[in-house]
């Protein structure tokens, strides 16, 4: 692994974890299945715009138009759709360490469905975080946790576990600029109907519902996705997926300086614990 890829990835991390934070701003402001929607044809429209201009093109394979659709539908839509509304109760460090268990549940999925084996430190990964998961959920739960937001939270990494699981390689051969526009834009064509149906445009305008969208994306939705789908290209997706064990870490820490939410001693343990259980499952398979 070069420099250039330990910046690729350390970036990677710092922007998919901050997504969180910016997020729960977003939520508290405006209705989220919209806001998402917009974000998403925001982003998808810049990304397909700017990839023509590079000179790339819509002509995908199979392989690509599957991952195109797999992942605007799981991903984008599923995935992060349910993480916006769950984040109006739930707090934006609590899905951050959710969403970080998915390297641990592609690991287990490949494992006990798919049949790939695994090594004894991988295990021992994925024993770890099931321990950390634990402990956070335990002390969360006491504390009062939305049960309805935390539900929506795990069908959420759920249903992004099986995308990865699907579409892993969809990403080789060009155009992922491409690729990563036309994603967002089929996200945002299948939010748009559950947002008119069930949500009031209902929005408090202030600075930091802007600059919070403005950053949404930019940063963590476009430029965190095409500094993915490159570093994948670059290392490949075990080596990449490494980078992960940082973002419980710096998911719990943004949300604290940003948006000042409390964190207990349970949590930092739990994060540490599924940490380390990401880096040895990623480790494991090198």
């Amino acid at each position: 692994m070069d420099i250039k890829a330990i910046f690729m990835g350390l970036a990677f991390a710092a922007m998919w974890s901050s997504a969180f934070t910016s997020a729960r701003v977003i939520v508290e402001y405006a209705p989220p299945l919209t806001a998402l929607a917009l974000r998403f044809l925001i982003s998808g429209i810049l990304g397909v715009v700017i990839a023509w201009a590079l000179g790339q093109s819509a002509r995908l394979s199979r392989r690509q138009w599957l991952g195109v659709l797999v992942f605007g539908v799981c991903q984008n839509a599923l995935y992060l759709g349910l993480n916006f509304v769950a984040m109006q109760t739930v707090q934006a460090s609590l899905a951050a360490i959710i969403a970080s268990t998915m390297p641990l549940l592609v690991a287990l999925a490949g494992w006990v469905v798919l049949g790939t084996k695994v090594r004894p430190l991988g295990i021992a990964g994925l024993i770890a975080g099931v321990i950390g998961v634990t402990l956070i959920m335990g002390a969360r739960l006491q504390g009062g946790v939305d049960p309805f937001g935390l539900m929506l939270l795990v069908i959420g990494v759920i249903s992004l576990t099986a995308a990865t699981l699907a579409v892993l390689g969809a990403s080789s051969g060009g155009n992922v600029l491409m690729i990563v526009g036309l994603q967002m834009l089929v996200g945002s064509a299948l939010l748009w109907g559950p947002a008119l149906a069930f949500e009031t445009f209902a929005v408090t305008w202030n600075w930091q519902l802007v600059v919070a969208f403005i950053y949404t994306t930019l940063v963590p939705g476009l430029a965190a996705t095409l500094v993915w789908f490159l570093l994948v290209g670059r290392i490949g997706t075990v080596k990449a997926s490494t980078f992960h064990f940082l973002n419980p870490f710096l998911g719990v820490a943004i949300a604290a300086v940003v948006l000042g939410e409390t964190i207990g001693v349970l949590d930092v343990i739990g994060v540490a614990i599924i940490a380390g259980g990401i880096l040895a499952v990623q480790l494991s398979k090198t």
